[in-house]
């Protein structure tokens, strides 16, 4: 999104303002004993401080946080008017970890695997094209991919595609061709060129709407259906997809986003509703309740309350580097009023999974070395640690992306849960 007409259109639908203020202060708060009854733990205490005195400040205008462990749940706190764990919000880019979910699953049935050039099955991805640079006029220069894109690529950020958010010539390349970004949820933007040869680095993009297309040409289901029918319902995600109901609607966290001075203006805001697509990278609505459902699915190596959804030796696949010797790179900001530059760890060395963010060094909060971790546009954020096998999820509904306050947050709820499940 940027502030470019183009993007002004964008902005109208993904984030426009609205009229009345939000109060603050109403809190709910739940914690459960897990293991030597965390509930009585004063770091968690410390995590229900840290979240209401967020809300009661209008640092953020609610906040709600669940974590786990291999027993259960071991923290439920929800802070602002009507936030509670069941409370909707938009969670953006931790849909990927779910249309990952979904191609693992067909590759378990041998109907995908993660090597096959995915022109045969898309043919747009057939003969890809590499966006060079712009000539004279302003038109973009094309030239042909060196290589094919792979599943693989796609599931690892590797393939070649990029987000406008995060890249100046991908906005310049939508504005004079009048490329609709992805967020409006039209085919037309899978026109997108690559703005490097697949395989030559990482960079965040687009790749896994792509690979959302490749699990309904796969399935013969949209993905609506098919999240329905192979993840949600196994694990009782009741309130979780792309299309939001009236029930789920009622219950929607109003979003925020963050002026210059600090302080929240408010804005209505709701994915489409009628779209060309279903955004495998990024359009869906889901609960703290419901995440963390998913989230233990994974600590519990891909079953949970009686259902498998995935192998325990694929869970294991996921959780590995498969970007070699690539690394994960700060997110540079092309457009301020949607994300900051984004790192989830500053300074140290962190790979790429199928399809998780991987820390190589201890965390500063607590999480082992080889943790899986991703977020959403709207400063949603997950982690979970095999090792130590805790996992959790906070939600927050502000832009711009990366916002220093709900970072510090979900450190001091990462501190928390481990001193309580130490």
């Amino acid at each position: 999104m940027s502030m470019n007409q183009n993007r002004r259109d964008v902005l109208k639908t993904f984030s426009a303002l609205a009229a009345a203020a939000t109060a603050v202060g109403a809190s709910t708060h739940t914690a459960k004993a897990a293991t030597s009854d965390p509930a009585l733990s004063p770091s968690l205490g410390e995590v229900d401080q840290a979240l209401r005195q967020a809300v009661n400040a209008k640092v953020v205008s609610g906040v709600a946080a669940i974590g786990a462990n291999e027993k259960g749940i071991v923290y439920e706190g929800a802070f602002g008017p009507g936030v509670t764990a069941d409370s909707v919000f938009w969670i953006a880019s931790m849909t990927k970890a779910i249309t990952a979910t979904a191609a693992m699953q067909l590759i378990e049935q041998g109907k995908l695997s993660l090597d096959q050039p995915m022109g045969k099955l898309l043919p747009q991805l057939e003969s890809p094209k590499v966006l060079v640079g712009f000539d004279a006029s302003g038109a973009p220069q094309l030239r042909p991919a060196k290589r094919p894109i792979t599943l693989r690529h796609l599931l690892t950020h590797t393939a070649g595609f990029t987000y406008s958010i995060w890249s100046e010539p991908m906005t310049q390349y939508e504005k004079v061709t009048g490329t609709p970004f992805i967020g409006e949820c039209k085919n037309a933007s899978f026109t997108a060129p690559l703005e490097f040869d697949p395989g030559d680095r990482w960079q965040y993009g687009i790749n896994m709407d792509w690979v959302g297309k490749a699990v309904e040409a796969v399935s013969d289901q949209s993905l609506e259906i098919y999240f329905r029918e192979n993840i949600f319902v196994p694990l009782g995600m009741t309130d979780s997809g792309f299309l939001i109901g009236s029930a789920q609607k009622a219950r929607v966290v109003p979003m925020s986003s963050r002026k210059a001075d600090g302080s929240l203006e408010p804005m209505a805001f709701e994915m489409p509703q009628r779209p060309e697509f279903f955004m495998g990278g990024g359009a869906m609505f889901s609960t703290p309740r419901n995440y963390i459902a998913f989230l233990q699915m994974l600590l519990h190596d891909g079953t949970f309350n009686g259902a498998r959804v995935l192998k325990p030796e694929t869970v294991a696949m996921m959780e590995q580097n498969h970007i070699g010797d690539l690394n994960v790179t700060t997110l540079k900001t092309a457009h301020p009023e949607t994300s900051n530059d984004a790192n989830l760890f500053p300074g140290m060395v962190h790979k790429w999974g199928l399809s998780f963010d991987i820390n190589t060094e201890p965390g500063p909060a607590g999480r082992s070395a080889g943790s899986i971790a991703w977020a959403g546009l709207f400063n949603t954020y997950f982690w979970l640690d095999p090792t130590k096998r805790v996992t959790g999820t906070i939600m927050t509904q502000l832009l711009p992306f990366a916002d220093a306050d709900v970072l510090k947050l979900l450190a001091t709820f990462e501190r928390g849960m481990y001193a309580a499940v130490a």
